[in-house]
């Protein structure tokens, strides 16, 4: 691992360490709500979808019939794991605070730390591999002779 790949897994559970840091300022500083919300947008998800970018990279767009842009593939698969980090950022907040609430000890503290340790421990998981290639080998069905 080169120290750029470091520094790019590293940047998600900063963020968040950062935010939680960030609960020192007074309530109503931008730069606290700054912090926190642009942690809680993206933090969680970035980290999760680094996991499965092998996966995620393996197939790529198909773009419409008539290619008007050439970089359709690249473009769109950009914006897919933009979408991604997103909508699974989103989708661990939620799932964080309703565990939260559901046990009675609710807290934005609780949450923000929460998901920075789940950011953190995620940024050192390893990647998951790509799926072999299909066979190409045709199977003979079943009860046939051959």
């Amino acid at each position: 691992m080169t120290p750029q790949e470091l520094v790019v897994r590293m940047l998600p559970p900063f963020g968040g360490w950062l935010a939680l840091a960030a609960l020192a300022l007074p309530g109503g500083s931008p730069l606290r709500g700054a912090a926190v919300a642009l942690f809680l947008a993206a933090g969680p998800g970035a980290a999760m979808v680094r996991v499965c970018a092998p996966a995620l990279g393996e197939r790529p767009a198909e773009g419409p019939v008539e290619r008007r842009d050439p970089d359709f593939a690249r473009h769109s698969d950009l914006l897919e794991r933009l979408m991604l980090v997103l909508f699974v950022s989103i989708g661990a907040v939620m799932l964080v605070a309703t565990v939260l609430i559901a046990t009675h000890s609710f807290s934005a503290q609780r949450v923000l730390l929460t998901l920075t340790l789940l950011t953190t421990v995620a940024a050192f998981c390893p990647q998951l591999r790509a799926s072999p290639p299909p066979r190409t080998t045709p199977r003979t069905p079943k009860g046939s002779a051959q």
